[in-house]
Formats: structure tokens, sequence, C-alpha cells
């Protein structure tokens, strides 16, 4: 079958399997590129590794380091007239790399918020690799069940306390317009705080640590976005902005529980980059098109890959520790971003920005490319008019 982007609002119903598979050996490429790096992870699991900066950390510690990685993520599976969910042909792309260069990879499918898939993954360890020294929280589900008792819970992208009038961008029509979001109840921010707050990420370390699968030294990292005050009202003082703040108590949590073992646990703030759930976020793909814009001007723009290449050769793994960890011991690598001359442009943007302004103020063009560079379309070299199977 040709395969051709379907998309509604935020979503892409569909993904392309060679454009998946391009990418992500152009990646390994890459990765496989940069200078030697040594004392670095060995043993990994990426906890939605299957795309954005969990992929892109999976493809770091493999191609940069060496290491033997393990994969989980939640994906649909291809059928014979419809296509899978792109991080099923991710995957499927990464372990056949991998595998070319003799590296152990595996990916795993399942829900990870179950106990009965951290059991499973568990005994994947156990069986294939032996301790594990790094585990990489990068998940981004919209929805939880809680492995407890058997409630679900919905996230909800709302401010907190009072309404919020706002600009926000159509992504599909290039239509900037004011929005207006009320506040959540009570119910929605715990609800929120459930699904993507520290609690999952607390169980997986203590059922690994019961089964005896973490090293000496171990680490452990999941990933958060601060931003900036243009996005705080919807993000960091919103809904979301109350779950990262239960990850950073499970970061701290976690540190003094692996300190018997000499491990560590941090909360790594990246910067803004273009993904399904950010396209989600009302306000968020207007403040992402004005600040590649800049970022892009000024020479610092990083894609998922570089950003991630840094943080383990700079900050994980390397000698500039200290120099990128907050007052509440965060890692932040969203320095760039967040540089004085760059937000003070993008703030003079945001005051001009119009649906009119936006091609000369924003880079619409950009945020639509990498969106769709998600799904495995517009990957150059890939002839999109041939007939190819779903079914990898």
């Amino acid at each position: 079958m040709v395969i051709k982007p379907r998309i509604r609002g935020f979503i892409c119903t569909t993904a392309h399997p060679t454009g998946c598979a391009a990418l992500v050996e152009r990646h390994a490429q890459w990765e496989r590129q940069r200078p030697a790096v040594s004392g670095g992870p060995r043993k990994v699991l990426v906890l939605g590794g299957s795309g954005g900066y969990g992929l892109a950390s999976r493809i770091v510690s493999a191609f940069g380091y060496g290491a033997s990685t393990l994969c989980l993520s939640f994906e649909k599976e291809p059928e014979a007239a419809k296509t899978a969910t792109a991080g099923w042909y991710n995957n499927a792309a990464f372990d056949r790399l991998a595998a070319a260069q003799g590296l152990y990879a595996r990916s795993l499918n399942g829900d990870a918020f179950s106990d009965a898939t951290k059991a499973a993954v568990a005994q994947a360890i156990r069986q294939d690799l032996g301790p594990i020294d790094l585990l990489v929280y990068s998940l981004a589900s919209p929805v939880r069940s809680d492995p407890e008792t058997g409630i679900q819970y919905r996230s909800a992208i709302k401010p907190v306390g009072s309404p919020v009038h706002i600009k926000s961008l159509n992504v599909d029509k290039g239509v900037v317009s004011d929005v207006d979001l009320p506040p959540a109840t009570d119910d929605e921010i715990a609800a929120t705080v459930k699904v993507m707050g520290g609690e999952d990420w607390e169980r997986w370390v203590a059922h690994l640590q019961r089964e005896h699968l973490l090293a000496p030294g171990f680490a452990t990292v999941a990933y958060t976005y601060i931003g900036s005050r243009l996005t705080w009202p919807i993000y960091w003082e919103g809904t979301l902005g109350k779950a990262k703040e239960d990850l950073d108590r499970a970061a701290t949590a976690l540190r003094a529980v692996l300190a018997p073992l000499g491990g560590d646990a941090r909360v790594a703030v990246l910067k803004a980059v273009v993904t399904q759930a950010s396209s989600a976020i009302p306000v968020v793909p207007l403040y992402i098109s004005l600040l590649f814009e800049v970022m892009k001007r000024q020479g610092t723009h990083e894609d998922c890959l570089t950003h991630i290449d840094r943080l383990f050769r700079d900050v994980l793994y390397g000698p500039k520790t200290a120099a990128h960890t907050d007052g509440n011991g965060r890692l932040r690598v969203d320095d760039l971003e967040l540089r004085d001359d760059t937000q003070a442009e993008v703030l003079r943007r945001w005051a001009l920005v119009s649906t009119d302004t936006l091609p000369a103020l924003g880079d619409l063009d950009g945020y639509r490319a990498d969106f769709l560079r998600i799904f495995g379309f517009g990957v150059e070299g890939v002839d999109y008019d041939a007939d190819v199977s779903p079914v990898v």
C-alpha cells in the first residue's frame, strides 16, 4: 500500500515504516560518528523508548556508549491494511541496527503502569542482562490504571486556580487566536499527578531493587520540562506543573532509597521539542514555533538527539554535573532555551505574533516538518509513492 499521513488535530493516525527506519538509521549513524566516549552506561532500561527523548536516549546509550538496551513502550501492531504506530517501526529498526553492530537490544510491548509488565521486564533483565546501571523514565501517557486499586486516572492539561486567556496556534490551519482555558478541578489535578507524577517511577525502582536487578552505582533519570514564563500558565503553574512537582518529590525519595547502592536519581529538565504530546498542549505549539525560529538564527537549536547527546556527555556522564544542577537537585540542560537573549527575543515576537505575522516571526514550516517526521514522513531519500507493506 502507498502510505500517506492522515492527520486529525494533533494526532497522525498513520506511520511510514520505511521513513521511520530511515530516520532511526540516520540518527544512529550520527551518534556513531561522534567522538568516542567511555565511562558511560553499560546496561540500560528505557521506559518509553520508542520515540522522542526516550528513543534518543536509547540511541545515545547504544551507539554512543556501546550499551545493551532494553526498551518498553506501548505500541499498536501493524495489520495487513493498517499501519502500526511509529514507535513500533522505530523499535524494529533500532533492534535491527543494534544487532548489526553486535549490540544487545530488545523491545518489549506493554503497559508500563502494570505490575505484570514490571514483572515481565524484570524477568527479561534477569535472563538477558543482569543488574542494570541506568533506568531512563520517559513515559508520556494520558491514562494510568492504579495497579493496587484498579482505578483509572486520566490527566487534564489545564491551568490551576484561575482561568487563563492566552494566545494559541492551530498548527493545521496556521491560525493564531486567543483561547480561554478553564481551571482544573481538584479531582483533575489529583488525577494528573497520578498519571504524570513520580509514583510509577518509584514503583519501577522499588520492583527492580526487590528483584536485585540494580547494579552498584545505579542511576535513574526522569525527564521533565519547565519552560519559560510564556508557557507557565498552562504548563508549570498548571496541572502538568503539579505532576512535575511530584516528580521532584519522587527523585528526592529515590536518592535516599538508592544511597546504600551508591546510586542516584535525578529529574532532568529538557528543552522544548515537537512531540505528539507537546502538540496537544495549548499555547506550546505557538511558543515552540517562535522559539525554534530564534534559536535557529542564533545557532543554538537542538533536536531530540543532539540534546540528549549533550545531556549524557556533559551532565549524566560528563564533568559538568555540578554546574548543571539547580537548587532543587534537577539536572538542567534547558540552559540554551532559557538564555536571556533568547527569551527576550521570543517575548518580543510573542507580543507581535498573529496569523498574518507568524510566517515572518515563527518557524511554522519547521514545526510541521518535525511533526511529520515523528511518524516517518518527510524524511529525505524516502520514496513516499512506493508500495510498501505496513507489516514489520
